[in-house]
C-alpha cells in the first residue's frame, strides 16, 4: 500500500544512523515494528501482580522427551 507522509527530516536522517538501514522505507519499517513490540510488552508488564500463580504446578514435567 503506497502511503505519502511529511515526516521530519531530521528524524528521518536519525533513524537511518541509529538503524543503520540503508533506505528510509526500511528505516521506517524497523521503526514501526520496534514501536509496536514495545507496546505488546507494555500490555504484558501491565498483567504484572495481577496472576495468580499455582505453587504446585510443575512445569518440568511438560518437558518431557517422549
Amino acid at each position: 500500500m503506497a502511503t505519502n507522509l511529511s515526516i521530519d527530516p531530521a528524524l528521518i536522517e536519525r533513524a537511518l544512523e541509529v538503524s543503520g538501514e540503508r533506505t528510509k522505507k526500511a528505516a521506517v519499517t524497523k521503526a514501526l515494528e520496534e514501536f509496536i513490540a514495545r507496546r505488546k510488552q507494555k500490555g504484558l508488564l501491565a498483567l504484572m501482580g495481577k496472576l495468580e500463580w499455582d505453587a504446585a504446578y510443575d512445569y518440568k514435567s511438560q518437558r518431557s522427551r517422549d
